[in-house]
């Protein structure tokens, strides 16, 4: 059931004990608004804790609060009045599902959500979740402090590629101009996230050899099997570098983070990629889309690659 953002914050108070969680291979938007949320709740006094099921870069360790994130083992139970899942669908958060036996409260702003939770609020005219998350906690009114500030301008500017991308508006620099006056520091932030351990910049260079085009130039991406992430780090914003090559409009990276468990993300300068997302039961923006194929590298690229060649013969 869809509901307003006065009726989400009204959801948020009527509970005590609140478990938030994001997406599987999380973003800055996805760290960055379940951070901020967290803080905003707990000035309201609630007893909050975030779960995300996956291993969160260290980059983000910048963001007040990084240590609190928590990872669910297998089997965990973990008390809560409420579950609140950030950014994502309930399908994409992995053991925190299983873990979290509690109604589900859904926060998102990508138009791909299927709306499976029993209360939603979606905005898919928010660049990102976390300028939701700034307009929440003024509903809440909560203060707002610069923990929060920090956090939810990581998001902002990560999801807008640093207010580069289509789909920054007015509304996004009016928020990300109140969230400086809270006291987010863009330096501090930026430096943190650019930058890379050494081993991981020799990562990024073995990557993007392994760059394919296709297509005639229109695609381009690189997949890493599991063999090759077990010797090289998953170099972070990957994905970013394949897309500025001249004449791609599709670009992906697939990396098999676990034998016969590859993550995708895709990006383009014009073809809708939820199209190719969703098939795979993924999700995300016209622009930018991720999703996951549970089969070994080899497989998977052949799969994907049907797809994004499918798409682009619809759209031709």
């Amino acid at each position: 059931m869809q509901i307003s953002l006065t009726e989400t914050a009204a959801e948020l108070k009527a509970h005590e004990r609140i478990v938030l969680t994001a997406h599987v291979n999380p973003d800055g938007d996805a760290i960055g608004s379940s951070l901020g949320l967290m803080h905003a709740l707990k000035a309201l006094g609630k007893e909050v804790q975030v779960f995300i099921d996956d291993d969160i870069p260290a980059a983000f360790s910048v963001l007040p609060g990084y240590e609190l994130i928590g990872k669910p083992e297998e089997g965990q139970n973990i008390p809560a009045d409420l579950l609140v899942a950030v950014d994502v669908s309930l399908d994409r958060i992995g053991r925190v599902n299983e873990a979290v036996k509690a109604p589900t409260l859904n926060i998102d702003h990508h138009i791909t959500n299927d709306g499976k939770a029993d209360k939603l609020y979606l905005d898919g005219n928010a660049a990102a979740t976390a300028e939701i998350i700034y307009q929440l906690i003024e509903e809440l009114g909560a203060p707002c402090t610069q923990e929060m500030a920090m956090c939810l301008y990581t998001g902002l500017a990560m999801d807008t590629g640093w207010f580069r991308f289509s789909n920054t508006t007015p509304n996004t620099m009016r928020v990300a101009a109140a969230l400086l006056a809270c006291g987010a520091q863009p330096h501090v932030i930026s430096e943190a996230l650019e930058q890379r351990p050494f081993a991981e910049v020799q990562s990024l260079a073995f990557a993007l050899q392994k760059i394919e085009l296709l297509a005639g130039g229109k695609v381009a991406g690189i997949c890493l099997d599991h063999a090759s992430l077990q010797e090289h780090e998953a170099p972070e914003g990957l994905i970013g570098m394949v897309r500025v090559i001249e004449g791609v409009d599709i670009a992906f990276t697939l990396k098999e983070k676990e034998p016969g468990l590859c993550r995708v993300s895709l990006r383009s300068k014009g073809v809708d990629v939820t199209k190719i997302a969703l098939q795979f039961g993924g999700g995300g923006h016209v622009r930018a889309a991720g999703c996951t194929i549970e089969k070994p590298c080899a497989e998977a690229r052949i799969e994907l690659v049907k797809a994004i060649m499918q798409v682009l013969e619809e759209t031709a």
